[in-house]
């Protein structure tokens, strides 16, 4: 097991609380009618973002789906440009322009949120291609949902980064449910690892994702590994404590079943994890808590007082310049 600094553990408990207080405020801007679209929230699954991107380097690029918030901020994307792309300003990430499933930066090799189910994964793979094809030393790591692994761009994807040995990890955040098909009634593996056997790559772990440690460690030893010798298809067991949207009723699963696993809260888990590890750090998580929820609500403000975009930015960042 990873031996992590007091500092370390701090830092990725406090990426797990931002993300959990930015989520928590999303979901009161969008009943306010201040956030549009649809709005796919993380909460629940933030040891897996925070573990897995921890556990990469900066020059490794990531891709991920629309519930794409928490890995944003668990990659260091700024928290004020993030919460202003949610409310359709041009001080967002993406101008205004992409909102809650389209978040990018150039700067993070983060590629973003995709709505398209499954469509970002033949983009990791080409990623990953540049990698191999120029000889250059970074990894992709590609996270998706359990309901994107029985599409077509899954297999085609998988194949292709056999053929060719690429360094991309196929991350699955098997959330339980495929928006409201559990997936043992919409997979005929349940284990979606075992996908991995179709295509002769290594067949990763199922971690724990409601482990940052457990999922940190998975994930870096599959990196490694990927870099130099090709794919891996790895899983975190992870789950939403809220819908698959806002808009989701939930009929899907009881109550009793989302209270038992919110028992088991990442966040909470993590916080006395690090108590038992370093004494005297009660004062210091508290702090922690309350340095989230400032920064979240000075995210808020700077995007409502931000600009709308104009009717001429229509037309800009059509080309490529």
């Amino acid at each position: 097991m990873a031996d992590f600094k007091k500092a370390d553990l701090l830092d990725m408990y406090y990426d797990m609380v931002l993300i959990r207080r930015f989520e928590e405020r999303c979901a009161q801007l969008y009943q306010e009618g201040k956030i549009g679209g649809f709005l796919h929230l993380y909460i629940g699954q933030e040891a897996t973002g925070v573990g897995a991107v921890r556990a990469i380097r900066k020059e490794d690029h990531i891709f991920t789906a629309y519930r794409d918030h928490g890995i944003a901020i668990a990659r260091g994307l700024d928290i004020n440009a993030l919460m202003a792309e949610m409310l359709g300003k041009v001080t967002g990430v993406s101008k205004g322009k992409g909102g809650s499933m389209h978040l990018a930066s150039r700067e993070h090799n983060f590629w973003g949120g995709y709505a398209i189910v499954g469509g970002h994964l033949p983009l990791a793979a080409g990623v990953a291609l540049r990698a191999r094809y120029m000889e250059e030393d970074f990894g992709v790591l590609c996270l998706m949902g359990d309901g994107a692994t029985n599409i077509g761009y899954f297999h085609e994807s998988l194949d292709l980064s056999a053929v060719w040995d690429l360094p991309v990890v196929w991350l699955v955040e098997n959330n339980q449910y495929g928006m409201g098909t559990a997936v043992k009634r919409a997979s005929g593996v349940e284990e979606i690892v075992k996908k991995a056997q179709a295509y002769g790559m290594k067949e990763g772990p199922r971690c724990d994702g409601m482990d940052v440690i457990a999922t940190y460690e998975a994930v870096k030893e599959a990196m490694e590994y990927a870099r130099k010798n090709g794919p891996v298809l790895m899983e975190a067991l992870t789950y939403r404590f809220v819908g698959h949207s806002m808009g989701d009723p939930e009929r899907y699963r009881t109550k009793d079943e989302v209270r038992q696993y919110s028992e088991e809260d990442p966040i909470g888990k993590f916080g006395a994890y690090i108590k038992s590890k370093k004494k005297g750090t009660d004062a210091e998580l508290a702090e922690l808590d309350q340095k989230a929820a400032e920064a979240i609500e000075a995210a808020v403000q700077f995007a409502e007082e931000s600009p709308d975009p104009t009717f001429e930015s229509l037309f800009e960042d059509v080309y490529v310049d």
